[in-house]
Formats: C-alpha cells, structure tokens, sequence
C-alpha cells in the first residue's frame, strides 16, 4: 500500500466567458506509462498538515495560474486507487476571470506550468477526442458536462 498524502484539485471555470482554464505540465510518469510526456490538467496539490482543503484549491489555482478563485463549489471526493495507495482526492470547481490566463507559472516549485484557457466545446472535443488523461480533469470535465447550465445561471 501506497501513502502519498490526500489531495485538493480545482476546475477553473469562467462563466462569463464560458472557459476553462487548464494546465500543461511535463509528466515523466506518463510517458514511462505509454502517455503524453505533458498532460492537460486541472490545478491541484497534495494538503498539507493544518491546511484545510479549500485553501489548498485556492492556494494551488494561483501558484498554478496566477488566478484568483472568486467563488468555490465542491464536486467529489474520490480515492485515487484504492486497491493500492490511500489517496482522497477532493474535486472543487472555482469561478475564476479567465479574460487574463496565460502564461507560464510554477517557478516558485521549480514546475514549469503552462496554462491553458479552453473555450468550453473546444475542451469539451479535446476530451472527447481523449486528449485528457488526468482522471480528475476527466472527472471534474464530465462534472462540468451536467452541471454546466445550472453552474452558469448560478454564477452570472
């Protein structure tokens, strides 16, 4: 069994602008594994001790992507593999201004982030085409999917 601590992952999405914003990021264990070398993602980091999981899906969304989350709504709780590692993967979705993402980010961790804002159908095809990897992008897309018009008149 695998201890490799519990996470926090955060959806950016822009209501407004009906965007999601993602990150890029070099992945060693996914090109050993047969996958992209960089993978699209959501943002997301490993909680520490004392941190609530809120923070970290704030905290990760700006060191990430240089955006701040305006409002936050929880998704899911899901274990990683539980056959294997106790991971806990919180999934939030955060309303962010996405008029301004870009960039590379990261460079206080050494991680080189690349961020990348996606129209909706746009990332919506990308995950259709199985262009996303990530089993919480793919969960947190499909969450996404069935909340979309409910989420947008919540928010606007």
């Amino acid at each position: 069994m695998f201890e490799r601590g519990h996470a926090a992952g955060v959806l950016l999405y822009d209501p407004r602008l009906d965007r999601v914003v993602l990150v890029e990021q070099i992945r060693l264990p996914s090109l050993i594994g047969g996958g992209p070398a960089r993978t699209l993602e959501i943002a997301a980091g490993i909680i520490d001790p004392g941190e609530t999981i809120a923070r970290v899906a704030h905290r990760e969304a700006h060191e990430e992507t240089g955006l701040n989350i305006l409002a936050l709504k929880k998704i899911c709780r899901y274990f990683a593999s539980p056959g294997g590692t106790t991971e806990r993967v919180d999934l939030f979705v955060g309303r962010v201004d996405a008029s301004s993402a870009g960039g590379v980010f990261g460079g206080d961790d050494d991680e080189d982030i690349k961020v990348i804002s996606l129209g909706y159908e746009e990332v919506m095809a990308s995950l259709d085409a199985g262009n996303i990897v990530v089993a919480s992008t793919i969960i947190a897309l499909q969450w996404l999917a069935l909340n979309r018009d409910r989420l947008r008149a919540e928010w606007n």
